[in-house]
This record gives structure tokens, sequence and C-alpha cells, in this order.
């Protein structure tokens, strides 16, 4: 599995699915849900280091009251039933996104889910939880900009690696994939300063029915690309 390390992907297509059943698209997340399980559980088995899952954006809030409440019962539900299980593997869980403006119960959930698995040293599973890279960027530069009011650092000190150390995936590896399910072909507001090399893989299947062969289907195209970082391919500078 070369040159694989971060896997990022963007759960895509929970209420079709429900719909193409004529089901509720509550089905469809909570279907959504055991996709969840099985991608975690494949990263694992397969040893990438880093999962990150784009479980809920900054956008997400728009969506009709009833289905943001359905969403929030089963982030619920996924850490207390699952948590467990997640620490006793050593998976360890980060959250990024904004936290400001959630609800009490909601953070202590996350903050739980983070304190527990602390030191654990098996797969990084990365949630991304109200979060949006536009705003993750935005929040970086302005804490940039008050530390620039402070005095504590010049404003010609800031490149690129000074940002980088402020936005929420501190210390984490960029991604080496992307994928994304439902056959839609957009970031959708998702890791945008982390992808600048990053591979893109688009399957046609709805977020439902992603198993780990649809996980491995994607590592087989990434493995067969060429990864230059702005460089000459390996064959060209032979």
């Amino acid at each position: 599995m070369r040159q694989l390390r971060h896997v990022a992907i963007i759960m895509d297509g929970n209420g079709r699915w429900a719909k193409a059943r004529g089901l509720p698209r509550s089905m469809g997340h909570r279907r959504g849900v055991e996709a969840v399980r099985e991608a975690v559980r494949a990263a694992g088995d397969l040893g990438i280091e880093v999962l990150t899952l784009f479980a809920f954006s900054s956008e997400n809030w728009r969506r009709p009251e009833d289905e943001v409440g359905e969403l929030m019962t089963l982030l619920k539900l996924f850490i207390r039933r699952d948590l467990a299980e997640l620490h006793e593997a050593g998976v360890r869980v980060r959250i990024i996104g904004a936290r400001d403006n959630l609800k009490p119960d909601i953070l202590a959930l996350l903050e739980e889910a983070e304190n527990l698995t602390l030191h654990n040293r098996g797969t990084q599973l990365i949630i991304a939880f109200n979060y949006g890279s536009r705003d993750e960027i935005a929040r970086a530069a302005r804490r940039l900009a008050e530390r620039v009011a402070s005095g504590a650092i010049s404003a010609s000190q800031i490149d690129a690696q000074m940002l980088d150390q402020h936005l929420d995936t501190v210390g984490i590896p960029d991604p080496d994939l992307i994928i994304r399910t439902s056959g839609e072909q957009r970031l959708s507001n998702f890791l945008l300063w982390q992808s600048a090399y990053t591979e893109f893989v688009f399957l046609p299947c709805l977020w439902p029915d992603f198993d780990r062969h649809a996980l491995q289907e994607a590592i087989e195209q990434f493995s067969a690309r060429d990864r230059r970082f702005g460089g000459v391919s390996q064959e060209i500078a032979s």
C-alpha cells in the first residue's frame, strides 16, 4: 500500500439510499452508521494510520430540524455504544470542527471520546463534526491575527507552515486519499487546505452500501497512480 497513511471519506448518499427503497431518510442515516463501523474496522485491518470521516458539516444545520435531531441522536448512540469497542481496539478518536456553538450534551460526548482514547496508539479516527474547511481556515487566520495584535509574532513571520499549525488538523498528516461515495465529484468544503496533493476517488456506491470491498477498490485505484507532489514521475526521472 504505497504512501498511504491517511484516508478521508465524504460519506454521501444516505438520503438517496433510503428514497430508492421507499424508506424515510432516517433509515438511510441509521444504515449509514453501520457503514461507519465497517469502515473503521476495515481501516484498522488494512493498517491505515488515520481515517477521517466527514460526519456533519457546518452547513448541515440548515437541514430540516427533525433530520438534524435524528443525526444528533445517532451520534450519541454511536459514541455510547461503540466507544468502548473503539477504545479496546486501540483507536484514538479526535474531533475537528467548531465547538463554540455546540449544545453541552453533544460537546461532553465528543470530549469524552477524545479523553478516553487520548493515549491509544492504533488507528486515529478523526471525526469532522460541525466542520467546514473555510471556517477552519478563517478561525486559524483569526488566531494568528490575535497573536500579531498581542505582539507575540510579527505579520512577516506568518507562512504556510505557521498557518498549518493553527488548523484543527495540527499534528495529523495530510490525507493521501479522499473518497467520496454516491458518484458526486466535489469536496463540499472538506479539508480544502490539507488536500493540496491528495488523490481523489469517487465511488458510485451510496454510503450505506460502503464496505471493506469498496475501501479496497479505492485503495487499488490510489495505488495505481503516480504521485509527483509537483515534481516529475519516477519513470520520467529515470
